[in-house]
């Protein structure tokens, strides 16, 4: 008797597609080689917000019996194997039904295995993700996160690298032949995703990871109120009025003292403060408030409230007074400004080394236009991903060197390939 627990950890909506079919698949591979399985996933906060850290699950079982014992639970406790399909997740977790944040690597069984799509080195990813009290193997599917957009699957065929990579690590229980017999059956399968799932299989490998290794901080955490503190009734209190700062020169917006959105972000908005005219648009139109106001009227993004949605680059009326950035290429959440106002020289080297940085910065966390998912798949490129300040649409568009009017043509269904109405 045994079996096999995997998570598959990934972004609500825009990843959830991609989870699907790499949960199911699992289990129709493991069908394949003779064994039981189920796929199942729950939801990581509010299904409709993009980007919130959301789980599947699949287990596989040698018999049915084995199998249901273990499906009488609402989610896996213990894991074998846990698939990280966006390396920012790395940092840890905050989602539904967790209370701060969670380490991606916690519920992994001793010597279990963390399988991450990434473009960085074991290294760099152990910077973000937590230490362990138990050691576990590390693997690395090299590629970009494989964003898709709204409602939209991104076809660069992480699924079946996934899967590929996955009979390498539990090769007792998904041989590559059932894999590879799975994925042809599949009705999104193919012979060409066949060939990516063996050459995944070929090509990947492991790095253990000590007990000593990864980032020692205490994951974000807070106490929860005990039964007999709790009030009668169900009430939400409203979040209090701000505080001045440093006298009444600045302005601070009170905010959530246990929901922290910094688990959402993919990126996050760099901002030089040398460039800003203070035109309060970042201010006005940041839909969390995750702006503070500071002593000299410029604004400073809190790091603790940016779910990183981009809509302050896409407002400011400045070339590169706010660039999105991967959020891979960050350890902390400190103020901006703060490092800023100490040392002005070196914060314009920071600055410039953030958004040169090629490798972060080519990446979007969804689509910013119609028709972006074709010229993509037409490029050939299968790392997915174009220039995060490619596209940004509106009157700023020019603003920031772009031709505002480059991406209004007429555009097909990638579902249907009927030419789409325009506004549909």
């Amino acid at each position: 008797m045994a079996h096999l627990i995997c998570e598959v950890v990934y972004r609500g909506i825009f990843q959830k597609n991609l989870a699907s079919r790499i949960t199911r698949g699992i289990v129709l591979s493991a069908r394949k080689a003779g064994r039981w399985g189920i796929a199942f996933g729950r939801y990581g906060d509010s299904p409709q917000r993009n980007g919130i850290p959301a789980k599947d699950f699949a287990i596989v079982a040698d018999s049915k019996e084995e199998l249901e014992q273990h499906m009488a639970r609402y989610e896996p406790k213990e894991l074998h194997v846990t698939i990280c399909v966006d390396d920012t997740l790395g940092k840890g977790v905050e989602s539904w039904a967790w209370y701060g944040l969670q380490p991606i690597n916690r519920l992994l069984l001793p010597d279990g295995h963390l399988l991450v799509t990434s473009t960085q080195s074991p290294d760099d990813l152990l910077k973000d993700i937590h230490t362990k009290d138990s050691p576990y193997h590390l693997w690395i599917l090299p590629g970009k996160a494989s964003f898709g957009g709204l409602w939209v699957y991104k076809e660069d065929h992480t699924e079946v690298r996934i899967l590929g990579a996955l009979a390498k690590i539990a090769p007792q229980f998904l041989s590559i032949d059932a894999v590879s017999e799975a994925i042809r059956e599949a009705e999104w399968g193919s012979d060409l995703k066949v060939d990516s799932a063996r050459k995944a299989y070929e090509r990947i490998e492991s790095r253990p990871v000590r007990i000593t290794e990864g980032n020692p901080e205490t994951p974000y955490a807070f106490e929860l109120p005990r039964w007999w503190e709790m009030r009668e009734g169900v009430t939400i209190p409203s979040l209090p009025i701000g505080k001045p700062i440093e006298g009444t020169k600045g302005y601070r917006p009170e905010r959530s003292t246990v929901f922290k959105k910094f688990s959402t972000r993919t990126m996050r908005p760099v901002i030089d403060f040398d460039t800003c005219v203070k035109c309060t648009l970042c201010w006005l139109q940041c839909p969390d408030s995750c702006f503070d106001v500071m002593p000299d009227g410029l604004y400073d993004a809190n790091m603790e409230s940016c779910c990183g949605c981009g809509v302050c680059e896409a407002v400011c009326p400045v070339h590169n007074c706010i660039t999105m950035v991967n959020e891979a290429a960050f350890e902390d959440n400190a103020s901006q400004w703060e490092m800023w106002r100490r040392d002005k020289d070196a914060y314009k080297v920071w600055l410039t080394e953030k958004i040169q940085d090629k490798v972060h910065v080519a990446r979007s966390h969804g689509f910013r236009y119609r028709g972006q998912y074709e010229e993509e798949l037409a490029s050939g490129s299968d790392l997915g991903g174009r220039p995060v300040t490619e596209g940004i649409p509106g009157e700023n568009a020019e603003e920031k060197g772009l031709p505002s009017t480059v991406h209004v043509h007429e555009s097909a269904s990638i579902v249907t390939g009927i030419p789409e109405a325009p506004g549909a």
